[in-house]
């Protein structure tokens, strides 16, 4: 994250009436970030259904905002984080990227970081102390992705929850949702500016 500049903004914030502190960590990425530049490796997340936890791993390309490589399973695993870094990886040419990541057992893996050397990208981890700050591009998407479909669905199967969060992340969330980093433009819009 050092090569391109990006780093971790620390600030102090004193609330006017209570006078109580609160420190808010930001992960400040520069203008100049181009295109294929570095992606974010979330850490897993979950869905409830009624058989049991479909956890959720994904990549985010933070220039154009878009979720590149994702996959689901009923079980947290190597395989799980490998899957969704070679679907990213296939879908756009992965070599001198920066992949970042929390510090997570699958992200630090053998097998994990061979399949990065295979595919020429370059490892980069969040400092223990503020992992659930550095991952803030992947964490906003998250949210979104609970706030808005998530919580308002009772998924009876994991492949009920499977073919809801695919159409929520190819149809709307890469295609549809404007971002407003990106000039109120979706990520598929924004990558078209390049092409």
């Amino acid at each position: 994250m050092r090569e391109f500049n990006i780093f971790i903004h620390v600030e102090l914030i004193i609330a006017s009436c209570e006078q109580k502190f609160q420190i808010r960590f930001l992960l400040v990425i520069p203008a100049n970030v181009f295109r294929n530049s570095p992606w974010v490796s979330s850490d897993i997340t979950y869905i409830s259904t009624a058989e049991s936890w479909l956890y959720l791993a994904g990549h985010k390309d933070l220039c154009t905002g878009e979720i590149g490589g994702y996959a689901m399973a009923d079980r947290i695993t190597k395989k799980l984080a490998s899957q969704s870094l070679f679907r990213a990886a296939t879908k756009r040419p992965a070599k001198g990227l920066i992949h970042h990541s929390d510090r997570g057992s699958r992200y630090c893996a053998n097998a994990y970081r061979k399949l990065l050397e295979q595919f020429g990208m370059k490892a980069s981890m969040s400092p223990e102390s503020f992992r659930d700050y550095d991952n803030a591009p992947m964490e906003s998407f998250r949210g979104t992705l609970k706030s808005k479909l998530v919580h308002h669905s009772r998924y009876r199967t994991r492949q009920e929850a499977i073919q809801d969060i695919t159409e929520y992340i190819e149809i709307f969330y890469n295609r549809q949702k404007r971002q407003k980093r990106l000039g109120h433009l979706s990520p598929a819009a924004y990558e078209k500016l390049f092409y």
